[in-house]
């Protein structure tokens, strides 16, 4: 793979700034990443993260509410934002000579976002809304927003609804948001990256005349998101009046980011559950026909590979066979784990989950928009770019030795957490247990 060409460098104020031109579509992308997500909230205060996501598109000083969407989309593109753990995002794609139009958009909310008690109410509403819609009348979602983060950590930090409670929505006042905003929105607790058709001193040139006399602030504490090491395993049944087919999500502590752990762990996940070949797939689904479908990742359900952070976990959601108990299907992944302990991989088998994990991130990387986000999360949680470069390379080099060393030293069943999910009236099997068993 040939190198994407970056510039990395960084306002007075504390503003990153990376360059990844690439002329073959007349296309670029603007995207944002705020060092603000839902981890770092507050007791009381949870689902500000996602409130702001809502209130970064009701307008500000010099772009009225609505503007941001009809300045955007007028002019042939396409934007929107995203609130994850450990950071917020927003992005705007639009044709290369309108650049100067997402420079200003974002420039503007940054700088003067129109934080006011109608906007408030009407974003809390919004919210209330989504999340009625997208978890409280969904299957599985309550679950998995909710009680799965309580279930896999102990320091509130991490265990708290990413989405918040309306309790605490109804309760948050202006001021609240003000203050929020004014930690947290600044220019140097921010990336930016332009990605697709750019001219790198026109470009530099842009930017600093929408963002170079925004001034610095002092960057918010970090609260402490260490977990204490979990030593026995915890299960929890859920009853889920929406959904007619049972499934159960399991998880386990994860190692550091960027370590040969995550390295190995990330190619383990592809053996188990990338494509059609993987163990999962071969074995569950067609093999046994216990397992539906399924998904994993390291830091699912919020993050992926490329935006875990540690303490994170490796975790997946299976859905099941209703003929099927979901301590079997438990015991069924445990053995597929515990082959890889055990018996170690096949190079051969590897090497397929080395070609399916290419061609994976070499289809993510054609567009402007997923060169541009990879890009802003390497900065802001490594501090390093040029991964989208290099740590392709990292991932192949894998050895099976490190994952088989990964699976025993990671995929624990002492470390275990597992919550099952069956649809209300389907009472669990004798033994099952109905509230979190193991350690406190």
């Amino acid at each position: 793979m040939s190198l994407i060409p970056i510039e990395k460098y960084k306002l007075k104020n504390g503003l990153r700034v990376i360059l990844a031109p690439d002329s073959s579509v007349p296309v670029v992308t603007v995207y944002i990443i705020y060092g603000v997500g839902a981890r770092v909230e507050e007791k009381g205060r949870t689902g500000f993260a996602h409130l702001f996501e809502h209130m970064m598109f009701q307008g500000s000083e010099n772009a009225p509410k609505g503007t941001h969407f009809r300045l955007v989309e007028s002019n042939g593109g396409s934007l929107n934002g995203s609130t994850h753990p450990d950071y917020t995002d927003y992005f705007e794609v639009l044709p290369s000579n309108k650049l100067a139009v997402g420079l200003w958009l974002e420039s503007d909310r940054m700088r003067a976002l129109a934080i006011n008690q109608d906007n408030l109410d009407n974003q809390k509403e919004a919210v209330k809304q989504e999340r009625r819609l997208s978890f409280d009348n969904q299957p599985y979602n309550t679950a998995i927003v909710d009680r799965w983060p309580e279930i896999s950590y102990r320091n509130w930090q991490n265990s708290h609804s990413l989405i918040g409670s309306f309790e605490d929505l109804n309760a948050s006042t202006v001021e609240d948001v003000a203050r929020f905003f004014h930690t947290h929105y600044v220019p140097n607790n921010a990336v930016m990256v332009l990605s697709g058709d750019i001219q790198a001193d026109e470009a530099k040139e842009l930017v600093d005349v929408y963002f170079g006399d925004m001034p610095a602030k002092p960057l918010p504490t970090i609260p402490d998101m260490t977990e204490p090491p979990q030593t026995a395993p915890r299960t929890e049944v859920y009853q889920d009046k929406l959904a007619r087919v049972p499934a159960v999500i399991i998880g386990y502590p994860g190692p550091g980011r960027r370590t040969p752990d995550y390295n190995a762990l990330v190619m383990l996940d592809f053996l188990l559950t990338g494509g059609d070949s993987s163990r999962f797939q071969q074995n569950l689904v067609k093999g046994k026909k216990s397992v539906i479908q399924y998904e994993a990742n390291l830091g699912w359900p919020f993050a992926g590979a490329t935006d875990y952070r540690d303490p994170g976990q490796y975790a997946m959601m299976l859905l099941y066979n209703p003929a099927f108990k979901g301590d079997e299907i438990v015991a069924q992944v445990e053995e597929e784990i515990g082959k890889i302990a055990r018996d170690g991989v096949d190079p051969k088998e590897l090497d397929r989950a080395r070609t399916y994990f290419r061609s994976s991130r070499l289809r993510q990387l054609q567009s402007s928009h997923s060169r541009a986000a990879l890009l802003g999360k390497f900065e802001l949680l490594d501090g390093n770019p040029d991964y989208i470069n290099t740590e392709m390379d990292d991932f192949l080099a894998v050895t099976p030795a490190q994952i088989q060393a990964a699976a025993r030293k990671y995929l624990d069943p002492e470390k275990r957490s597992v919550l099952d999910i069956v649809p209300s009236g389907v009472e669990p099997e004798a033994g099952d247990a109905s509230a979190e068993g193991g350690e406190n």
